[in-house]
């Protein structure tokens, strides 16, 4: 009798299927062929991409340098010693009576230097007396005095370059004199008492910004009382600015301080621009003055 044929022996464990040892290939392969690729694509990016952005970043004319600033800015000239000098007026600006002057004037020590407790207006007496009212300048200055014969008032003028900002902070100051030191007293430097009237004043609308005030100062000048009438008037152009003061104890007159004003103004308007400032005006006076 034949027996029936058993079951198949199962595989070895020592000797895997064929298709069990390729699926178990598969992963590993396409982990490898990535790797590969990861690989290529990091060198092609060292070795092509940047060379080529290198090269045309060093063909370009302007490459490593900074931007040039837009044609819409405008950068304010920087006046010069000899500009300043040009720019401010004379006294044939003044016309007749007017002569450059012989001094500072007497009335400047006795109702000029004052002591008072109210800040703004001891800055006021201050800025009047050094002449820096509008502050110091950042840049170059000049200074010219004049003397009217005929009454004895004293314009002193200068034309400076300063900080725009510091400009307009003393310009917006001065405008709130009137209403913070619009009367107060101070001592004199002989411990008297000055009585001072501060007002606000029109002036010409020149320039880009501007401010004026007239101040009348009453105490003792010379051993006698006085009563010293002072104009002062500034006028910003660009970052630079002219500043004056017209005094006397006799009175001043407000057109001679609007008219240096005005003609400093255009004078100073001209040298910015790079003109001869305008010829001053022509009189038989000026003209014997040579």
């Amino acid at each position: 009798m034949t027996r029936p044929p058993g079951p198949p022996a199962p595989p070895s464990p020592l000797r895997p299927s064929r298709r069990r040892t390729a699926l178990a290939l598969v992963p590993a392969l396409a982990a490898s062929l990535l790797t590969t690729a990861g690989c290529s694509a990091v060198d092609g990016a060292g070795s092509g991409a940047a060379p080529k952005a290198d090269a045309a970043a060093s063909a370009s004319p302007v490459a490593g340098q900074l931007p040039s600033p837009s044609p819409s800015v405008t950068v304010a000239p920087t006046l010069t010693e000899a500009q300043v000098k040009s720019a401010l007026i004379s006294n044939k600006d003044l016309g007749k009576g007017w002569k450059p002057t012989q001094g500072g004037a007497t009335w400047r020590d006795a109702l000029l230097k004052g002591r008072t407790d109210i800040p703004d207006c001891q800055r006021l007496l201050d800025g009047l007396y050094a002449e820096d009212l509008l502050g110091e300048p950042a840049g170059a200055r000049a200074v010219k005095g004049l003397d009217d014969t005929d009454d004895g008032a004293q314009v002193r003028y200068q034309v400076g370059a300063y900080d725009r900002a510091a400009l307009d902070a003393s310009l917006a100051w001065l405008k709130e004199v009137p209403g913070k030191c619009g009367q107060f007293t101070a001592a004199d430097v002989r411990g008297g008492e000055l009585t001072v009237l501060v007002t606000a004043t029109p002036l010409p609308g020149v320039g880009e910004a501007r401010e004026s005030l007239r101040m009348k100062v009453y105490g003792e000048s010379g051993g006698s009382s006085a009563v010293l009438t002072l104009d002062f008037a500034a006028v910003r152009v660009g970052d630079s600015a002219l500043s004056l003061t017209n005094g006397g104890l006799d009175g001043v007159s407000a057109n001679s301080t609007r008219q240096a004003a005005q003609l400093g103004t255009q004078r100073l308007q001209d040298v910015l621009a790079g003109k001869k400032p305008a010829a001053r005006p022509a009189s038989k006076e000026a003209d014997a003055e040579g």
